[in-house]
């Protein structure tokens, strides 16, 4: 079993990182996008920048000269990761694997699995990662946590209890269950706030219709990250009711700033919180979830318990510790491309 690189002791850079790498890291998510993939991306370029490494970020690979690739997204990235082993079959190649690489596409999807035989690293954002892949995989496969500067928890709302649900509005996310969980609390005093772009027109629609009919639900739409942290720091709870994930920043971020979770029962989240975490229900079932919205609601010892169990998880989202285990990804890169040349 490979332990998760922030359990590790920290190790200073490889000498080569004082003059530094050319790395290209590239995502399938458009600049100005607040997609994930593309937050992931931004952070590692800046802890690769802070490291010394001369570090871009594109759509894909142009051709242009680099020591180093980095792709997110098995099979929306497989192009550019097949034309760089293709022109430096000698050269590294480092595959980050999202949820829906993980949790549908390399089960299927040619392009997906082929990039994982084209990778000379794997990461995964949570430890569960590792149990959708061979043996042979995980032995060229890191657990790298992604790191959070949450900021300060927020006194919340004293005359009712928020709940936040932060994230666009795609299936995957089944973005409405902690909305549809309100028609079976009888409390008024249950809000849920939720936050995020509608991914297509059908999303808008649902949205609108349930303010139409749930007065204690708010669709704020896409806000900036300040803002959406703002809405964090002051919840009483946060929900993830995702379908699939390969490891949620946003639970990073209520890690980060200490707000319980509810969270659907899937890996993603598991690996995030801990298999003993106390407040996970089945995927999609809104009547499990309005039982745990009830209970946080109700028991203030219940609710206190589920906040030190999150704040015992924040060495997982330090950004320090995040930027050493890239370093440690980069190191061994380098190792294995100077092995090559030999």
């Amino acid at each position: 079993m490979h332990k998760p690189e922030h359990s590790r002791p920290k190790r200073r850079p490889a000498a080569a990182a004082a003059h530094g790498l050319r790395i290209v890291i590239v995502t399938p998510a458009a600049p100005g996008s607040r997609h994930g993939n593309r937050h992931t991306a931004l952070r590692w370029a800046r802890h690769l920048r802070a490291l010394g490494h001369r570090t871009q970020v594109a759509l894909g690979w142009d051709g242009s000269d680099a020591d180093i690739l980095i792709a997110l997204h098995a099979r929306r990235s497989h192009a550019a990761m097949h034309a760089w082993k293709a022109a430096h079959p000698q050269r590294p190649l480092a595959l980050i694997l999202t949820g829906t690489d993980l949790y549908r596409d390399i089960r299927h999807d040619a392009d997906a699995r082929a990039s994982l035989r084209l990778a000379d690293r794997m990461v995964v954002l949570q430890p569960k990662g590792l149990d959708e892949l061979s043996a042979v995989q995980r032995t060229k496969t890191r657990v790298i946590f992604q790191s959070v500067r949450a900021p300060r928890r927020q006194d919340p709302p004293r005359s009712y209890f928020l709940v936040t649900v932060i994230g666009h509005l795609r299936e995957e996310k089944d973005p409405f269950c902690a909305a549809l969980a309100l028609a079976q609390l009888p409390q008024r005093a249950i809000r849920v706030v939720q936050l995020g772009q509608a991914m297509s027109p059908d999303m808008d629609r649902q949205a609108r219709a349930l303010m139409r009919t749930e007065p204690r639900y708010r669709w704020l739409g896409e806000l900036d990250h300040a803002g959406a942290m703002r809405w964090l720091a002051r919840s009483h709870a946060m929900v993830i009711s995702s379908r699939m994930e390969g490891g949620a920043h946003v639970v990073s971020e209520a890690i980060g700033v200490g707000v319980p979770v509810i969270a659907s029962a899937i890996p993603g989240n598991i690996g995030l919180l801990g298999a003993d975490y106390s407040a996970y229900y089945p995927v999609a079932d809104a009547a499990a979830l309005a039982a745990l919205m009830a209970r946080a609601q109700r028991d203030p010892a219940w609710l206190e318990t589920l906040a030190a169990a999150v704040r015992a998880k924040r060495h997982t989202c330090d950004p320090a510790a995040e930027r050493a285990a890239i370093a440690g990804l980069i190191a061994d890169l380098s190792r294995q491309s100077s092995r090559r040349r030999k």
